[in-house]
């Protein structure tokens, strides 16, 4: 069984509760078991371009770690799947979402292809991953970034609120 991170977020169409179903929809996938999964972050919106000049609402976000038998590349189509399920549509880079689900770990697989990279390109840059992942595995190390608590001690990190 490999062991897998996957974060998760939401902007549109009661963002809290798609974060909640895609959770529950990742532990129903056939060969993979949800291990832990974090408090709902409440996110400002990073590199969403405003739609029509309104502004982009607030993202909820969560990391859920899980142990499967899937690939990465299966894992990852499973994912596409369920926010397909959620009604995700893309059109444009960034666009406000019905759901995200992206794949960040994959044990400690490096993988660049052209579906798949990993760990996921921007991870060790982004609050609204490293603060959920933390609070589930504050020991975990990112291939070529390092120690999880180390790259959240160099960043300060703002707009985010953990959900109670």
């Amino acid at each position: 069984m490999a062991n897998a991170y996957i974060a998760l977020g939401s902007n549109l169409e009661q963002p809290a509760q798609q974060v909640r179903l895609a959770i529950a929809a990742i532990a129903a996938l056939p060969d993979c078991q949800l291990i832990k999964q974090s408090s709902l972050y409440e996110t400002a919106p990073v590199d969403c371009p405003e739609l029509n000049a309104a502004p982009v609402p607030d993202f909820i976000n969560a990391v859920v770690q899980v142990s499967t038998q899937l690939d990465p590349h299966a894992l990852l189509a499973a994912l596409h799947g369920i926010e397909d399920e959620a009604g995700r549509q893309r059109p444009y880079v960034n666009a406000p979402r019905v759901l995200d689900c992206d794949l960040l770990l994959y044990d400690d697989l490096i993988i660049n292809d052209s579906t798949l990279t990993l760990p996921h390109p921007r991870m060790h840059q982004r609050g609204f991953v490293l603060l959920p992942l933390f609070e589930i595995d504050p020991h975990v190390s990112i291939p070529n970034h390092g120690k999880i608590a180390t790259l959240i001690a160099q960043h300060p990190f703002t707009g985010i609120k953990r959900q109670a």
